[in-house]
């Protein structure tokens, strides 16, 4: 038996219960992981309250990245043996103190990467990487929107986006986070609670706008979002953090500049092997260069997953957070 998070109901956070588990041996194929750190994620949220559905349906084990230690591993696994450092982000069941995983998601962990930052942006920081080099392939001299800038995927994205060449601007919903965003690659920070975020974006481009918008708020952004693009710009829709979109009507792209838009994802991006390997490394070499800083500025006990819950939607998190078994 092993301590984790589950759910045995959609709800608020008061339906995470911390309880026991049983963990089966792996099979063929298969990998048994005892997590170190465990990344939070809005995703999260979503299935927990139902908004994305939950595939073999209740109880279910939250969250889906971590990273840790190889404990046994199955028959016809050879790339990975006990005792070998790994990260991954796969599907559901990440918040335990130990998980089984399909060897075929797990990632060999560099030696200058530790467990909390592996567990802290292996989703958010693949995720930056798809967007940023396969959804719209930002080059130098473009300029970028990147909504919720002092989240955890925003930071990330925005200090990519600069290192690429991009002018950057950003939108938070305090002064203290748009400091944050400021000191993470953002070269404008718009804060939306005290400023019209479209009429900001027309001045600060002189009216150019931008070549694309990367958006995980969703309801409360759009449809201001697609006003902050010039003609045939690209709408990158990748989060519901306000609420989901109500229905999109088509003709809108046509009336604002034969704009572009899109739904991606990164179990899309990751679906085949040497895809989601190829994403890591990229991850990870901009990591390790500097270019890139992960900030986990939370850590909480696995126990408390509903406290961290409630803090993330509450927006009271900058950056990322882990849980700690």
């Amino acid at each position: 038996m092993v301590a984790a998070v589950r759910v045995h109901k959609h709800g608020g956070p008061e339906v995470l219960t911390y309880e026991d588990i049983p963990v089966k041996d792996p099979g063929p194929g298969e990998v048994r992981v005892k997590n170190t750190a465990i990344g939070l994620n809005y995703l999260d949220t979503y299935y927990r309250t139902g908004l994305y559905p939950v595939p073999g349906g209740f109880p279910f084990v939250v969250g889906s990245e971590g990273a840790g230690v190889v404990v046994a591993v199955g028959s016809g696994v050879t790339e990975f043996k006990p005792g070998d450092r790994v990260a991954y982000q796969a599907g559901l069941g990440s918040y335990a103190a130990e998980r089984v995983i399909a060897a075929d998601r797990l990632i060999k962990l560099p030696d200058n990467i530790d467990y909390k930052t592996a567990a802290a942006m292996m989703l958010k920081g693949m995720t930056a990487a798809y967007l940023l080099t396969r959804t719209f392939v930002v080059k130098a001299g473009h300029t970028v929107l990147i909504h919720a800038a002092a989240g955890g995927t925003g930071m990330i994205l925005c200090q990519w986006a600069r290192h690429l060449g991009a002018t950057v601007i950003g939108t938070v919903g305090s002064k203290e986070k748009a400091e944050l965003a400021k000191a993470h690659g953002c070269h404008h920070v718009i804060n939306y609670v005290t400023e019209n975020f479209v009429e900001r974006v027309a001045e600060i481009t002189k009216g150019g706008k931008c070549e694309v918008v990367y958006d995980g708020v969703g309801k409360a952004t759009f449809p201001g979002s697609l006003d902050c693009l010039k003609p045939f710009g690209m709408f990158v829709s990748f989060g519901n953090a306000s609420g989901p979109l109500d229905a999109f009507n088509l003709g809108i792209l046509a009336q604002k500049g034969s704009l572009y838009a899109t739904r991606p994802t990164l179990n899309t991006h990751a679906a085949k092997r040497e895809s989601l390997v190829s994403l890591a490394n990229e991850l990870f070499n901009v990591v390790k260069s500097g270019a890139v800083k992960i900030e986990v500025n939370q850590t909480y006990p696995l126990k408390d997953a509903q406290t961290a819950h409630r803090d993330l939607e509450s927006r009271k998190t900058t950056g990322s957070t882990v849980l700690i078994p």
